[in-house]
């Protein structure tokens, strides 16, 4: 019999879970390290896992049976079918499943399941859209290198690429780039260490040197403005019309809010929850039908 319901928000930065009694009301949250599926599927239920059990020790309950236990939830790498199948297929025990992309959940928390948008700023980045007849579409989401505009792992590319042209003598050397360089290691030799070995995560967090950076070197300015208007892209092509209110999300979402155009922050709006929430509202719909 299930007695626990477990949401879910996993990205490639880290995972937060929020544990409810089956009636829905809340009782305490878990975190543990990343769970987007890039980094493994034993790796991704590893993390949930350590994350649920800090759960429960913070509602101050014993660990349940997981088949006592259904969980919904909304991970990175979703996209990839395959690696979803394999996610699903290897349930340590739950009694029910439902698995989203962080992006569905991210807009089913943000709107508590009514018709809005959202734009997920974190480790990566991706916009998602609920219709009022129900019907949702996707826009970025892409995955880095290749996508995730705006998110921190593009933002910590950018500041990678600008050191390397500070190092060679093609730009000019300044604080900023001086807190990039030690950060990487602080040599040349050091930093390429650095790069044959750095992850998604890796790159993002250097997206926090930036934002330090915004107010007082040019160059981080200019990479946090073409951001904003990468994050104004998203949401034009979301909603095209502009009816639908949208939400910032993400780790990212308020730091970027100062560089964000004029013409689409009057069109965000506070999240009401957020994907942890969303993992809630998944499972619960998915134990309905």
């Amino acid at each position: 019999m299930i007695e626990f319901l477990i949401g879910v928000d996993g990205g490639g930065s880290g995972t937060r879970v929020r544990l409810a009694r089956i009636d829905g009301v809340a009782l305490a949250e878990g975190t543990a390290g990343p769970s987007g599926l890039l980094h493994g599927i034993k790796s991704a239920w590893s993390a949930v896992e350590e994350a649920a059990a800090q759960a429960f020790t913070n509602a101050g309950l014993p660990q349940s049976p997981r088949e006592n236990v259904a969980i919904g939830l909304g991970l990175a790498g979703v996209h990839n079918k395959q690696w979803a199948a394999n996610f699903v297929a290897a349930n340590p025990g739950y009694a029910a499943v439902a698995l989203a992309t962080d992006a569905f959940t991210t807009v089913l928390g943000a709107h508590e399941g009514q018709p809005g948008a959202i734009i997920a700023l974190g480790t990566g980045s991706v916009g998602e859209i609920l219709h009022a007849d129900g019907t949702r579409h996707e826009v970025g989401g892409w995955g880095f290198p290749a996508g995730d505009e705006a998110g921190g792992a593009w933002i910590g590319m950018k500041a990678i690429n600008h050191i390397q042209h500070v190092i060679d003598g093609r730009a000019k050397p300044s604080e900023f780039a001086s807190a990039v360089i030690e950060a990487c290691g602080g040599d040349r030799d050091r930093i390429q260490v650095w790069l044959a070995n750095a992850t998604q995560t890796n790159y993002a967090q250097l997206a926090r040197i930036v934002l330090q950076h915004g107010d007082s070197n040019d160059v981080a300015r200019e990479i946090l403005i073409e951001a904003g208007k990468q994050v104004a892209l998203i949401g034009d092509a979301l909603d095209p019309a502009r009816k639908l209110p949208i939400a910032l999300c993400g780790g990212l979402g308020e730091p970027l809010r100062a560089y964000l155009p004029s013409e689409l922050l009057q069109r965000i709006v506070p999240p009401k929850g957020d994907s942890a929430a969303g993992g809630l509202r998944l499972i619960q719909q998915h134990l309905k039908e």
